[in-house]
């Protein structure tokens, strides 16, 4: 019993592993080995459906390589393996050769005789088929056998359904990273280009260009280039941890060439936000869209950023004098920008409200959650 216990608690840190690690096929040759071992069987393996009935995952331990080499082709989920995928339940065989459900073995497969497949499934779900062939004493397997296996699979079950959510989680993640990177390719690196492009079209409409008036446009293109290359090596969010709010919203305004169109107003702190990072990057790619827009469409001639903190949230409030929009219509030019800002501030928590009144202006307001005082 000592011996059954330890093995046990192998099978316990093993789906602990698949859990954290996500490493399925390391798993599943463990407990198929851990198996074997409890129950003193030749060999033993492991599958898991693909869904289609076929194998997912395959693996099996007690033949060597050469044995493996001469089999044409791995289990495909039929005859006895089949039959636990259908039925759903322990199948225990003296000899499986007598058995209508056997479909025999593959040209060069060794031969087997007793049987023992037990399914690997938390209520209705199936994860997998275990299964054990020929005990080393050379008696049949027998009901505690069956119990032991069947209490094996049970943690079987949860290492396979760990590991699937380990998976989904990746992918979510994999999938808001994109997204991300997406908006901030859009919000930032896309509009600043933008101001650049508007800013060398108004200079070749001007007649006697002299060389030094391309410095400006010159400086925020390399300012780009630099961005571009802080994100492949991902070091944008880390700069955030040092810039105070001022220090990030003048270098907006001054990237997107306003100072130069408009009356600008900042009424921000010198000190950094009680914010994350990351939470810190999202907030100033939102303003840098807000800032964008302003910039395109709004025709305005002053515009106000203002900062404060307040019952554990961040505001920012974006304000113009411009022509306005309707900010229910996503179909206009505001529209992309708009879907962006939004989702942004959702990735994080956060809410985002626009007003704007035709021929008044337009106020963007943000709102981030804070970090706490100990945070």
């Amino acid at each position: 019993m000592k011996e059954e216990l330890a093995t046990m608690n192998e099978i316990v840190q093993a789906v602990t592993y698949a859990v954290k690690a996500g490493e399925v096929r390391e798993v599943l040759h463990r407990i198929a080995q851990a198996a074997r071992s409890l129950v003193g069987a030749s060999y033993a393996a492991l599958g898991v459906p693909d869904g289609d009935g076929g194998l997912l995952y395959f693996t099996h331990v007690g033949l060597s390589e050469e044995q493996t080499a001469q089999i044409p082709h791995p289990p495909q989920g039929r005859g006895l393996l089949g039959a636990i995928m259908t039925e759903r339940k322990s199948i225990r065989l003296n000899d499986m050769a007598l058995d209508a459900r056997s479909s025999g073995f593959p040209p060069g497969h060794p031969p087997m005789s007793s049987f023992l497949g037990v399914p690997i499934q938390v209520g209705d779900q199936l994860f997998g088929m275990l299964y054990l062939t020929d005990r080393v004493d050379g008696q049949p397997f027998d009901e505690y056998d069956e119990w032991l296996i069947e209490t094996i699979a049970g943690y079987a079950a949860l290492a396979i359904a760990g590991v699937r959510l380990h998976e989904q989680q990746s992918r979510i993640q994999l999938f808001e990273e994109r997204e991300r990177i997406s908006m901030a390719l859009h919000d930032g690196i896309i509009q600043d280009l933008y101001a650049i492009g508007m800013h060398l079209e108004l200079l070749r409409s001007q007649p006697d260009i002299q060389p030094a008036d391309l410095n400006p446009a010159m400086e925020a293109l390399n300012n780009v280039i630099d961005d571009i290359r802080a994100y492949i090596l991902d070091l944008r969010t880390s700069s955030y941890e040092k810039r105070t709010v001022y220090e990030c919203m003048d270098d907006m305004v001054r990237r997107l060439g306003l100072y130069r169109e408009l009356d600008v107003s900042l009424d921000v702190p010198h000190a950094q936000p009680p914010l994350s990072p990351v939470t810190f990057e999202a907030l100033c790619q939102i303003v840098h869209e807000g800032l964008s827009n302003v910039a395109r469409h709004a025709e305005a001639q002053h515009v106000r950023i203002r900062c404060w903190h307040q019952g554990g949230r961040y505001f920012v409030v974006v304000e113009d004098d411009g022509i306005g929009f309707d900010p229910q219509n996503e179909a206009s030019e505001h529209g992309m920008g708009l879907r962006n800002i939004r989702q942004r501030a959702r990735l994080h928590g956060g809410e985002v409200r626009i007003t704007s009144t035709p021929g008044v202006g337009t106020l963007l307001r943000i709102s981030m959650p804070a970090l706490s005082v100990n945070g």
